[in-house]
């Protein structure tokens, strides 16, 4: 499906000149958003900005953090890149959002009286994105985000004259513990309030160390306490017009509002720069499993689709909807692992460690025996030379984060599961043709091939904040390091090999004339690799 025409109608909000019935919808309306300082945050405020222009407000609940006022975190959001384009062709439209001081972790969110009052009186439509996504958050703060959080917007909501539409984003993963995961709420590992009671009540340090018996079959405590919060909307629904959204692995934006953006080191993004700087060379994954990746900008898209829904239908039933791709348009881990690499490899990034290489592995015990000799061994001999060198030693505690990084993938990239997405399939068609084409989460459109590119593009783009005009520099060091590879490897198999054959005089002399070979023809490669 072709992208929006850029001299469209965006008063529209929709294509070719047609009226957005989504747009439309949005028209006047004040909106509330927990989480708009997040990865989804930013891409929904910069979505509703561009494509409802018509929007009365956007509110923020945004919490002071590392040093930083509300009104900085809201200036900081607001400046960046996604949000180019807004301040030159409707820069007006960036007065729309409107920071609120508050936490969600905090009772009655942190919200003073009159902001209170001002949310109660104006606000129809809440997305409620703020939650914890690390997967090895203690307990006791994945509560008071993740469910307790949930809670408190619920009671808020409660008092909201206007309100239509409630959408929260829950994981596709808060039910990992079944192979088939359907679009309904299943029963909780736990009671919510008594989760809570134990929480408040109990000490921290005994909390930490029983969390694992706790949370039981769920792999963290995010995917837990997500879980725990989709049962309290349940219970807690009443009248309110509840929906949630269930995406999956979020990564990189695929079309909108820039082609491979992405603003943090989570999920896949994390491992794909340590094997873009050749310092990841293994990891345990079975891989003819589905990898469930969903570009940002689809689970956006279906955000505001269902609030749509949700508010013109008037169902009272609380709708679940799996933002997922494993059924409908399905790319396995072999796949990432291959077009991972041929786009690493075709656009290297600069400053390569190391040549980029390795595989995943099927056996945990292959792995382990590689992350020694690939990942644990070369970090401590190049922190050595560093130490030599005089500098800082960094490799071991780089490898130290990746190894806990993909320790904490491993649940997700040993086991397979099917979302069903009968909802989001309705969903999208029951969308007016225009909104099929300005708010596209149609899932078969992506070309994981030409999506893969651009993510890794993405990633040099805005993490490493590199220059990706202009690759012959970063090729050119490619090759050398390619070099200094294939020789490294040689040597250490002559070093095998002597080691294996010291006892033969022949083949101790042999091998000295070989090695003897190989360092000359090392050092003219090296001499030439210096002088390109």
């Amino acid at each position: 499906m072709s992208q929006m025409p850029v001299n469209m109608d965006v008063s529209s909000g929709g294509g070719y000149g047609e009226i957005s019935a989504i747009s439309e919808f949005y028209r006047g309306r004040e909106i509330l958003i927990t989480g708009g300082t997040g990865f989804i945050g930013k891409v929904l405020v910069e979505k509703l900005l561009r494509s409802c222009p018509h929007l009365s407000k956007i509110y923020l609940i945004i919490r002071s953090k590392k040093g930083k006022d509300v009104r900085q975190r809201l200036n900081e959001l607001l400046n960046a890149s996604i949000f180019d384009n807004i301040k030159k062709q409707q820069p007006e439209q960036l007065g729309k959002v409107i920071a609120v001081p508050g936490d969600i972790t905090l009772p009655d969110l942190g919200l003073s009286n009159g902001d209170q009052a001002m949310l109660t009186e104006n606000v129809s439509i809440v997305f409620h994105s703020a939650a914890t996504v690390k997967f090895d958050e203690a307990l006791k703060p994945s509560v008071a985000m993740n469910l307790l959080g949930t809670k408190r917007i619920v009671q808020l909501c409660q008092k909201l004259s206007k309100l239509e539409a409630l959408i929260h984003v829950s994981t596709a993963y808060c039910n990992c513990n079944m192979e088939v995961v359907m679009e309904q709420i299943y029963p909780p590992p736990a009671r919510p309030e008594e989760i809570i009671h134990c929480i408040e009540n109990m000490d921290e340090k005994i909390l930490d160390t029983i969390t694992p018996q706790i949370i039981g079959d769920r792999p963290n405590t995010y995917t837990y306490t997500k879980a725990l919060a989709e049962t309290v909307l349940l219970e807690m629904n009443g009248e309110l017009p509840i929906a949630i959204v269930r995406p999956s692995i979020v990564t990189a934006a695929w079309r909108e509002p820039l082609a491979g953006w992405v603003d943090n080191l989570n999920g896949p993004t994390g491992l794909f720069v340590g094997a873009g700087k050749g310092v990841l060379r293994t990891l345990l994954c079975h891989k003819d499993y589905i990898t469930d990746l969903i570009p940002v900008d689809i689970v956006i898209n279906v955000m505001i689709a269902v609030a749509w829904k949700t508010a013109t239908s008037r169902q009272k039933k609380l709708m679940v909807y799996n933002c997922t791709t494993g059924v409908s348009n399905p790319i396995y881990w072999r796949d990432v692992e291959r077009l991972i690499k041929e786009s690493i490899l075709m656009r290297p990034c600069e400053n390569v460690i190391w040549y980029p290489g390795g595989s995943f592995k099927g056996s945990r015990f292959f792995n382990s025996i590689c992350v020694a000799l690939s990942h644990l061994l070369p970090a401590y001999l190049m922190d050595a030379c560093t130490r030599i060198a005089g500098r800082k030693p960094i490799m071991v505690t780089v490898q130290n984060k990746l190894l806990r990084a993909a320790e904490c993938l491993e649940f997700f990239t040993t086991h397979e599961w099917k979302f069903t997405n009968t909802n989001v399939l309705k969903l999208y068609e029951s969308l007016p043709p225009s909104d099929r084409e300005s708010f596209n989460f149609n899932v078969n459109d992506v070309n994981w091939q030409e999506y893969m590119q651009l993510y890794w593009l993405g990633i040099r783009r805005f993490i490493l904040k590199e220059d990706t005009s202009n690759d012959s520099a970063a090729r050119s060091r490619l090759r050398k390091v390619y070099w200094i590879h294939r020789i490294s490897q040689l040597v250490l198999f002559l070093l095998v090999w002597r080691l294996l054959m010291f006892r033969s005089q022949t083949m101790s002399s042999a091998w000295f004339s070989l090695f003897k070979f190989v360092t000359q023809i090392s050092r003219l490669l090296l001499s030439q690799l210096s002088i390109r």
